[in-house]
């Protein structure tokens, strides 16, 4: 039985999801985005009393908010792979050693990352996550699906209720909207979608609810492409 814990870090409330399963003792990390070495304790406090040992840090993208913790949890954990979207890479080093434009400042981040191919499987602690490229919110996002356990990790590119700004460096509105049209929406209804940000939702919800999907929540034809 896949279980998972999330965790609220940083100014901007992103959800750091942690994924195990019964008996194993390894997980995943994913987005671990502590601003502060209160919350990285948090976090590993948690491993440590859950008896956990990560295996891996995945990242859905590379926007600050999301990477802030990695180099923190990499002291813990040194060795540690960090897996995210080779397109991605760019829009981490702009939003490094500076300031962005929200007045957040942040670190400087120099770790390196296995690139993320779309339609990829991942089998990390006894956990199988496909990788299903979504760019729109930033060019390398990604969402990983755990089809055995019903589980949707989509980062920003879809919210309970919303999808991920595109505003942003390398954000693109038609894009988003296809990869969540073509990409998202179409599995099944029931699957868990634990967002970037915000409350856990379902794909059938967001397909029938979300404000930014109504115009296409209609039954789509077979050979609708």
């Amino acid at each position: 039985m896949l279980h998972t814990r999330i965790f609220t870090f940083n100014p901007l409330g992103t959800n750091c999801i942690v994924a195990w399963q019964d008996g194993c003792g390894e997980c995943v990390v994913v987005d671990p985005g502590m601003s502060s070495p209160e919350g990285c304790k948090d976090l590993t406090d948690f491993l440590q009393a859950g008896g956990l040992t990560p295996k891996a840090i995945l990242l859905t993208h590379g926007h600050f908010d999301h990477i802030w913790g990695v180099e923190r949890l990499l002291g813990v954990y040194p060795g540690l792979k960090v897996y995210m979207h080779e397109a991605d890479k760019g829009i981490m080093d702009q939003m490094t050693g500076g300031r962005y434009d929200m007045g957040f400042s942040f670190l400087k981040h120099d770790f390196p990352t296995i690139g993320l191919e779309d339609g990829e499987i991942l089998d990390i602690a006894g956990i199988q996550w496909k990788v299903i490229h979504t760019p729109g919110h930033s060019p390398g996002s990604v969402c990983f699906y755990d089809e055995a356990d019903n589980l949707l990790l989509c980062g920003d590119t879809l919210f309970a209720g919303s999808i991920g700004r595109t505003d942003l460096a390398g954000g693109d509105y038609d894009v988003l909207m296809d990869s969540i049209l073509h990409k998202v929406i179409v599995l099944p209804g029931d699957t868990d979608a634990i967002p970037g940000h915000g409350q856990p939702t379902t794909i059938g919800r967001e397909g029938m609810t979300n404000p930014f999907l109504e115009p296409f929540n209609e039954a789509m034809p077979d050979d609708y492409i």
